[in-house]
This record gives structure tokens, sequence and C-alpha cells, in this order.
């Protein structure tokens, strides 16, 4: 399979490529910062002692996971993000890997 071919994307709306920034520029800036946001509301999550403070940094975060979300979809169906389809034997070959590992949870 050639590299055009694992690409999955839209027809990418075209910008105008000047030094200026563009649509496709304000929103990777923006989807780049909401996604280090996330990570960093994760961290808080995993740290935070008091409860109250746990409750309202939850909401904060799934906010922020939210709008990351939203441009991720905005992006994508601009044609401004791309992803890699996985191969078929690549899928296998981790299924396989990782089947075994269910007795290693405690509900099976």
């Amino acid at each position: 399979m050639n590299q055009q071919q694992q690409k999955v994307q839209n027809p990418e709306t075209q910008v105008n490529k000047t030094p200026q920034m563009n649509d496709r520029d304000f929103l990777n800036d923006m989807l780049t910062t909401e996604k280090y946001m996330t990570q960093s509301y994760s961290t808080a999550l995993n740290e935070a002692s008091n409860q109250a403070f746990y409750q309202d940094l939850l909401a904060i975060y799934n906010e922020t996971q939210d709008t990351q979300r939203n441009l991720y979809n905005l992006m994508f169906k601009n044609g401004w993000y791309s992803i890699e389809k996985a191969e078929q034997q690549k899928i296998q070959q981790s299924h396989q890997q990782y089947s075994g590992y269910t007795n290693q949870f405690p509900v099976h």
C-alpha cells in the first residue's frame, strides 16, 4: 500500500498562503494548545488531593477535552488534519500480542 492510500483525509479547503496566519494556522495553534492543556489537566487530576478541587478540575478538563475534539473535527472536515490508516496485518499482530493479557485484568 503506498503512502497516499494510507492517509485518511477530506479534500483540503484552500487558504491563502501568506506570511500572516490564516484560518488553518489559527485552528492548528488552538488545537495544539488544547492538547497541551488536556494533558496538563490530566496530570493535575491525578495529583489533586482535595475532592472539591478535583471536581472543579474535572469539569474544566471535560470542557477542554470537548474543545479539543471540536477543533480536531473542524480541521479534519476541512482536510487540514489527516490520519494514517492502520494496516490490517499490524492490527492482527497487535491483537494477537495483547489478547493473552486478559488474565491480568480484575474483571474478565
